[in-house]
């Protein structure tokens, strides 16, 4: 293998390591290394060293930090920025490949996943100071958007430090040149008009969707993923990129402490592509963190995770520091998930959920393979495809809330495996203001198909009617329709007219028990596929519960500004399934069949 360039040996010695196991890393961080020395290889692309040289150096010449100290206890303010080599090896992956005889580079996207004190703040900071000098002649328009305007400031106080302290210790000169750095309740930024034949325009801002709708950039950088409360601001900052040809949207975050965020997605989705799942070389992937075994669970004490998580190990993060961390978390359930969060770098759900989400997620994958089901495909063609299997499928809706979430669901079984269709409504009315207090993504399930917003105060439950009429007219062969009728008399009657079959079916916890354990089980056998829905994943990570007598169980929700809602309506429906198939048998029986 070859690779021409200045920084190149370094590099190709940092993935070489990782792809062959000499370094400690996780199986993505392998997979990730692996994938780049392939790319390089593969003749696909043009390779050009050039802009990444630019950039690496531009980093260490003209970027100093701000603040910081060094392990031995050395004060860093003022000191040069040193790149490690996983960072460089950031920079080369990212800007070293071209479509061939064209100056289009291939990477648009990316997702940089490590863990807290890996200096990513500073890191990005100065990759996007040096992405705007090197883009400076297509006029340079870097935004830099954070969750919260505190994280915001961290990246702006850098370029204006370097501009003000670094570049220029006297002001005036810095004016006489054309720098502006804007300090003020509107605006945070570092800029100049005139530079070397171009020009540089770089923003840090908090999350704003009116102030994103008019963006234009060819660098957006989205701070903390992990906190954003739906995909919007990502989407917004891929939109802001489209005029230009060599775009470039970064985020990078540390995980967090919701397994179906925006970020959680957005990582598994990552993950699929380091795995071969998906083919998507237009976006690189750097993920640090502690390897899991197939239940989820990570060996925390083992200093050799630490390590694979960490990858300024020994560097900005002493061992011994994250030893001490890690025994503490042994005897501190919430330490423990901080410790895993932030410092291994996992999503963990509540302590208090029962359900592993990975479990889900794997099992929607597994199932989908066997039905000859692309995770790509849009909603309706997978409908579609369910819709022509020779199924009896079985309904359930939660209807206990006029003024929150309603869920339906179907559910049906083809071969060994259980197939759920789920659908919710919330009134538009109160989305906003819901979803930003209680962190719910509603709309971007409404984006994704799984949620309908009623056009009312309350949900009309008449919607619920017509989303099962239409799914039968699309071919779903319904056979009966599970609810507890003392929450809605309203929709009982609107099912019964429209010509369904539906069960007065009280919420007793011994009857619900029966469709809990089916579906956990089916979870854990990987025969349940739900369609990847989003939506009912959050309700599944959101339920607790409560071990009773003879395997039965009780549950609900983990805090109560959660939902389960979805959840609840598969449930119905799997109990309706279950006690047909069981009719069915002893009528097999009676018959002698």
């Amino acid at each position: 293998m070859e690779l021409k360039g200045k920084y190149a040996a370094e590099v190709l010695a940092y993935a070489q390591a990782v792809a062959d196991g000499t370094k400690p890393a996780c199986r993505e961080a392998i997979q990730g290394c692996q994938r780049f020395l392939r790319m390089i290889d593969g003749g696909e692309y043009d390779v050009r060293t050039r802009d990444a040289d630019f950039v690496i150096g531009i980093i260490e010449k003209t970027f100093k930090h701000r603040q910081g100290e060094a392990l031995d206890g050395r004060p860093l303010r003022g000191e040069p920025v040193k790149l490690e080599p996983w960072e460089k090896y950031i920079a080369y992956a990212m800007l070293i490949f071209y479509h061939p005889g064209t100056d289009s580079r291939v990477v648009k996207e990316a997702l940089i996943f490590v863990p807290r004190k890996s200096g990513k703040t500073l890191f990005l900071s100065s990759f996007a100071w040096a992405l705007g000098l090197l883009s400076r002649k297509s006029g340079s328009k870097i935004y830099v958007v954070a969750a919260s305007l505190k994280q915001a400031m961290e990246t702006f106080d850098n370029w204006r430090y370097n501009v003000e302290n670094v570049l220029y210790p006297n002001r005036k000169a810095a004016n006489a040149d054309g720098w502006r750095v804007l300090d003020n309740n509107m605006e945070h930024s570092v800029s100049i008009d005139e530079l070397a034949g171009g020009s540089l325009d770089m923003q840090a801002l908090a999350y704003s969707p009116d102030r994103l709708d008019s963006f234009n950039c060819n660098i957006a950088i989205a701070d903390e993923i992990h906190a954003y409360k739906d995909p919007r601001p990502y989407n917004r900052l891929k939109e802001a990129t489209k005029a230009y040809v060599n775009k470039l949207v970064v985020a990078i975050t540390t995980a967090g402490d919701d397994p179906t965020s925006f970020c959680a997605q957005r990582l598994r989705y990552c993950k699929g592509i380091l795995d071969g799942s998906y083919k998507d070389d237009q976006y690189f992937v750097f993920i640090c963190k502690a390897d899991q075994d197939e239940n989820g669970d990570v060996d925390y004490l083992n200093p050799l995770e630490h390590e694979k998580a960490n990858p300024n190990y020994g560097v900005t993060i002493k061992a011994e520091d994250m030893m001490q961390a890690a025994l503490q978390a042994q005897n501190d359930p919430q330490q423990r998930k901080e410790f895993l969060t932030r410092s291994l770098n996992i999503f963990v759900s509540s302590m208090r959920a029962y359900f592993n989400l990975d479990e889900f997620v794997k099992s929607n994958r597994t199932a989908e393979e066997k039905l000859g089901i692309r995770a790509e495909w849009p909603l309706d063609r997978k409908l579609d495809k369910l819709a022509s299997l020779p199924i009896q499928w079985y309904g359930g809706a939660d209807l206990s809330k006029l003024h929150d979430l309603t869920a339906a669901a179907l559910h049906g079984q083809y071969r060994d495996i259980d197939i759920v269709i789920p659908h919710c409504w919330f009134p538009i009315v109160a989305a906003t203001k819901k979803a930003d207090e209680d962190n719910i993504p509603l709309f971007g399930w409404q984006d994704d198909g799984w949620l309908t917003m009623c056009n009312t105060p309350t949900v009309n439950h008449s919607d619920v009617v017509n989303w099962f009429v239409a799914m039968r007219k699309r071919g779903f062969k319904i056979k009966q329709v599970g609810h507890d009728r003392k929450f809605c008399r309203e929709y009982f009657m609107g099912m019964k007219k429209a010509g369904f079959a539906i069960i007065d079916q009280p919420q007793y916890f011994y009857k619900k028990s029966e469709g809990f354990r089916h579906i956990e089980k089916k979870a854990k056998d990987c025969q349940l596929y739900y369609l990847g829905s989003q939506a009912y994943e959050y309700c599944v990570a959101n339920v607790r519960a409560i071990e009773k007598t003879d395997d039965m169980i009780q549950y609900e929700k983990v805090q109560p500004e959660h939902r389960i809602d979805i959840f609840d309506a598969d449930v119905f429906a799997t109990v309706r399934m279950l006690e047909n198939m069981e009719k069915s048998e002893r009528a097999g029986r009676w018959f002698g069949e």
